[in-house]
């Protein structure tokens, strides 16, 4: 008797839905494994270098302006009012050119009071002197007088003692005229005293006079200056900046009238950011960029604080000054730190080039695709950077900012 039998055709196509799952699955398994397609970069629109070995001159930047050496600033140095204005700003004035006239009544006649003791005082120096030399010349007539007495009783007195000795004279007499020589000998000896005396203090009493003169001179001097400082003069030659004032303007003891500048005769102030600031030393080599030509030059002044996170460094100029060097002109500056031997450098990355690791695109497959390298960066120039590892020379890599690509490591250049 024959068994019914499963159709062969319903077997075969089991066997077929079976492998077509398997196929599935290990399709899907092996399109997981796949790295998403590299997002497309136009290589046109990126920067890049390529890593070197040799000398890296390692230098800072910033800007800044070209300002005098030497400025004279003028000040008031009395309160007045202005009454005429003699010199513009932007004028060419020499030392002794007086540039404007003010002035001010009270200082005038502060200047009178002052020179009116000072005439009191001097009176009374000369009378002083008279009066003590009268003095001393009264206290030699009585020393002279008082010895001509003092003598004439010491010969009565020795007469006395010839006259006693025959018995002539009496014993009364004798010892008055004893006593008168004694008593002339002591005046004598006190007028003497006071004469040296008078003599020793005529100095001192006069020298404290001479004293009063003197600070009155000085006060009438110190008032008299002041009041001539009211015609203001320049000081010194150059090009008188920053006259501002209008006549009848009143203005304070201490006010800036203007300045006196050499034009000739400039520097450069550069702003060097803080950051970068602390490898400058005096005497290391600069250039300036005027826009009109390069001035060679060496720092001459550092600012030891920070001002709105830049540092205030002077730079002496070596080189003749281009056409159109003004004071107050805006300039770039360079300054030169050192020169790296034997180094590993590249470009400068355009977001930063602070030590440390940064992720850099170096170029693979002959251009066509980037990667992404972990690469320690040492210490930097304005456009240059030293490699410390990660990459070797030879190697190109972009400089330009890829922090949009942050989230791949692989990119296609196009």
């Amino acid at each position: 008797m024959d068994v019914a039998r499963a159709p062969q055709k319903k077997r075969g196509r089991l066997i077929a839905i079976g492998g077509g799952v398997l196929a599935l699955i290990f399709a899907t398994v092996a399109l997981g494994r796949l790295r998403p397609a590299a997002p497309t970069v136009d290589g046109a629109n990126v920067f890049s270098d390529t890593v070197r070995r040799g000398e890296m001159v390692r230098e800072v930047r910033g800007p800044g302006n070209l300002v005098p050496e030497h400025i004279r600033w003028i000040t008031a140095q009395a309160s007045a009012r202005v009454d005429k204005l003699v010199a513009q700003s932007g004028q060419t004035v020499g030392a002794d050119a007086i540039l404007l006239e003010m002035s001010n009544p009270a200082e005038q006649i502060q200047l009178l009071q002052a020179e009116q003791a000072l005439s009191q005082a001097q009176s009374a120096l000369v009378t002083l002197r008279v009066q003590l030399e009268n003095q001393r010349l009264t206290q030699e007539g009585v020393v002279a007088s008082t010895q001509t007495q003092y003598m004439q009783a010491m010969q009565e007195a020795a007469g006395a003692d010839s006259l006693s000795s025959r018995n002539l004279l009496s014993r009364n007499e004798i010892n008055n005229k004893k006593a008168v020589a004694a008593e002339l000998t002591t005046r004598l000896r006190i007028e003497q005293a006071r004469l040296r005396l008078m003599t020793q203090t005529v100095d001192s009493q006069i020298g404290a006079q001479v004293e009063q003169v003197d600070r009155l001179k000085a006060i009438a001097a110190f008032q008299r200056n002041r009041v001539t400082s009211l015609s203001v003069r320049a000081g010194e030659p150059g090009v008188l900046q920053e006259m501002t004032l209008q006549l009848g303007q009143w203005v304070t003891e201490g006010t800036t009238l203007g300045k006196v500048v050499q034009p000739g005769n400039l520097k450069a102030v550069l702003r060097i950011p803080e950051t970068q600031a602390k490898d400058v030393q005096i005497g290391q080599s600069a250039s300036i960029d005027t826009r009109n030509g390069i001035i060679a030059g060496h720092v001459s002044r550092k600012d030891p604080s920070s001002s709105n996170g830049t540092v205030t460094v002077d730079v002496h100029l070596d080189g003749p000054l281009p056409a159109g060097a003004v004071p107050d002109l805006s300039i770039d500056g360079t300054v030169q730190i050192e020169r790296l031997k034997d180094v590993l450098y590249t470009g400068r990355p355009s977001y930063g080039a602070g030590t440390g690791m940064v992720g850099l695109f170096k170029y693979v497959d002959n251009g066509d695709y980037a990667v992404r390298v972990q690469v320690q960066l040492g210490r930097s120039s304005v456009s240059t950077v030293e490699i410390v590892r990660g990459l070797n020379v030879g190697d190109r890599v972009i400089l330009s900012d890829m922090s949009q690509w942050d989230a791949v490591d692989r990119v296609r250049l196009k």
